[in-house]
């Protein structure tokens, strides 16, 4: 259940991971400062980390990486709360009750955690990729902008008297990375064109039905997250395609090729065509892929 809300300031305790950005031990390179990002369970240290280490590259005061550099880990850092279960142990809710708007809000800052962390995988797994440094520029743009997506959530929570931990969330977000880590061009077929294309998805009526529940608040992000998605999938596909076309590959055809192989499931409609297309992802990738068309 939510916690009551509390009218006393919450006070930061950094914990030790900020010992990672302490001047004993500072950040070596860009790989380093996503991995320990990565690495961190505190999430405010996480988040912020994230988001310095993206500042500082894009300033150019970071280089890729570092003969010292820590190594990303097979599995993020996390804190002790929420429990993590099977996505058949979620329950869903009525947007129409205050629960069912924090169930809902609790479920999405999950899945924004779990997208800073795969994007900041990216970087940190693929810094020895024969690829441009627009490269890794995108992928920063998209660890910022997921870690503020989670901030934004996570206190549109603490205002409805929640927070993050509060209700149990679904385990199977990290697969993605785990089963593509050897993989670029899968990892790009699987997370920015599968995983994030879904919130192009189901975001627009997710907000509508916020705003039909008179939760004005919690919709003005899903606004923010949406705008977001729609640049985080065109990074996605910009990169698939350059990669296929410098292998020679048709890009579609290897797409289904590689989501048949790495991705458990199929991509689910209604497809919002029309944002998807605008991110350079035709229904020529996906329809084939449906849910509709495995039987």
């Amino acid at each position: 259940m939510p916690r009551t809300c509390s009218k006393r300031p919450r006070r930061f305790d950094p914990g030790p991971e900020t010992r990672l950005v302490s001047g004993d031990n500072p950040v070596l390179s860009l790989r380093d400062g996503a991995a320990r990002a990565i690495l961190a369970s505190d999430l405010d240290v996480k988040t912020a980390l994230a988001q310095d280490v993206a500042t500082r590259w894009h300033g150019r005061r970071l280089s890729l990486r570092s003969p010292l550099d820590t190594l990303p880990p097979l599995r993020p850092g996390r804190p002790e709360r929420p429990e993590l279960v099977s996505p058949t142990q979620v329950k869903r809710r009525s947007l129409h009750s205050p629960h069912g708007r924090i169930a809902l809000l609790h479920a999405i800052a999950h899945i924004e955690l779990n997208a800073t962390d795969l994007a900041l995988d990216i970087v940190a797994r693929f810094a020895t990729a024969p690829m441009p440094q627009s490269f890794f520029d995108g992928w920063m743009q998209v660890a910022f902008e997921e870690a503020k997506h989670f901030n934004m959530v996570r206190e549109r929570l603490r205002a409805l008297g929640a927070d993050y931990g509060d209700v149990p969330a679904h385990d199977g977000l990290w697969q993605a990375a785990h089963d593509t880590r050897n993989d670029l061009t899968a990892r790009l077929a699987v997370v920015p064109l599968i995983l994030e294309a879904r919130g192009l998805d189901v975001t627009p009526s997710l907000r509508a039905k916020m705003r039909e529940a008179g939760d004005e608040e919690s919709a003005a992000v899903l606004d923010v997250i949406y705008e977001d998605e729609k640049k985080h999938v065109a990074i996605g596909a910009k990169w698939f395609r350059f990669l296929c076309a410098r292998e020679g590959k048709d890009a579609a055809e290897t797409f289904r090729l590689l989501v048949r192989a790495n991705f458990r499931g199929a991509p689910k409609p209604p497809f919002n065509d029309l944002a998807r297309a605008a991110a350079g992802l035709t229904p020529t990738f996906y329809r084939a892929l449906s849910s509709q068309n495995m039987s």
